[in-house]
């Protein structure tokens, strides 16, 4: 999230992918190593223009942008910058308002709760709400790919040429769509991203008698900057993952454990492991950075698949049907007014 040195496009693609020196922040290295490592583990399931080298670069660089966007005007900005956070407290309440786990249905219910508890969804974050509408979206964008592809594939003539054209677009939407969905994960794995205590145990109690000062630039900063390779990051992912369970639910078990991460990060803040050259502290930063790309690279297969069955244009049709031969998709995707 904080400001990280510029580099030019083709010296950080080169050393994302190919150098083992290279280290990185969760700035914007290290939300492109999240999002170049998620790519590079993808299965061959998922259509093949969302691998290889390309691809992973694309998504490095795209995964940055929720960030890039920072600036914009103050409506943007004010509406948009909490969506990076959401502030959790001892309790499991998000800001003494309703308990964490207890997901409300839609944004503007978790805007009730809230304010029935004299706060804000703006003072207190909401990041499982924009990781959950990102996955939706990604799901949707694949649905519309499958079909349109499907389409090519069936068509002739005028519409052949439309749905190849279509196809090119949906690529082109899905890229930015991935990169705002790895966005919002890389940010879920970060523990001061899903804690009231985001920067200084500055909130009583503290019984633990934990650091008051500012630690959240310094940690995702200064020190993992010169302490975690993205070989490291890699070495920590985990395999695939399936909850079985609806994305509500796995977000939430997702940025839930992130903030299980919070004391013992506080802990060791306070026993110098964050301090230049301390493997303690690279070793916890690099799993971290390996929680987010594994969690990426499940959701996007986890897209994919969903996107088999969901239903997409106007008037709607299911992508099953389309893919089966069922349904001519040329005029859903078009449109009829």
């Amino acid at each position: 999230m904080r400001p990280a040195v510029r580099l030019s496009a083709i010296a950080l693609a080169a050393g994302l992918l190919f150098a083992p020196t290279v280290a990185a922040t969760w700035g914007a290295a290290g939300h492109r190593m999240i999002g170049v490592l998620a790519v590079q583990a993808l299965p061959e399931e998922v259509p093949a223009f969302l691998r290889g080298p390309r691809a992973a670069e694309e998504m490095g660089e795209l995964a940055r942008e929720p960030d890039r966007s920072k600036g914009s005007g103050r409506i943007h900005g004010t509406n948009r910058d909490p969506a990076h956070f959401v502030d959790i407290d001892d309790e499991g309440k998000v800001l003494g308002g309703p308990l964490f786990t207890d997901l409300q249905p839609t944004r503007a219910d978790y805007e009730k709760a809230l304010q029935a508890a004299g706060t804000d969804s703006w003072k207190a974050g909401y990041l499982q709400y924009a990781t959950i509408d990102g996955y939706q979206q990604l799901v949707r964008d694949f649905g519309y790919w499958r079909v349109t592809r499907a389409g090519e594939k069936a068509s002739s003539g005028a519409r052949k040429a439309w749905h190849k054209r279509d196809r090119i677009r949906r690529e082109k939407l899905l890229f930015a769509s991935l990169g705002n969905l790895a966005h919002y994960v890389g940010d879920g794995s970060q523990p001061l991203h899903t804690s009231v205590h985001y920067n200084g145990w500055s909130i009583q109690p503290n019984p633990q008698g934990f650091t008051a000062e500012k630690i959240h630039g310094p940690f995702e900063g200064d020190f993992v900057r010169g302490a975690v390779t993205i070989e490291m990051a890699r070495a920590a992912m985990v395999p695939f993952a399936d909850c079985k369970c609806p994305i509500e639910k796995r977000v939430l078990g997702y940025i839930g454990r992130t903030n299980t991460f919070v004391v013992p990060l506080y802990r060791m803040w306070g026993e110098g492991a964050f301090r230049q050259g301390q493997t303690k502290g690279a070793e916890f930063a690099a799993e971290r950075f390996g929680a987010g790309a594994s969690e990426l690279r499940d959701l996007i297969v986890l897209a994919w698949r969903d996107s088999a069955t969901t239903r997409v244009g106007w008037p709607v049709i299911a992508v099953a049907d389309v893919e089966s031969g069922k349904i001519d998709p040329y005029e859903s995707l078009v449109g009829i007014d």
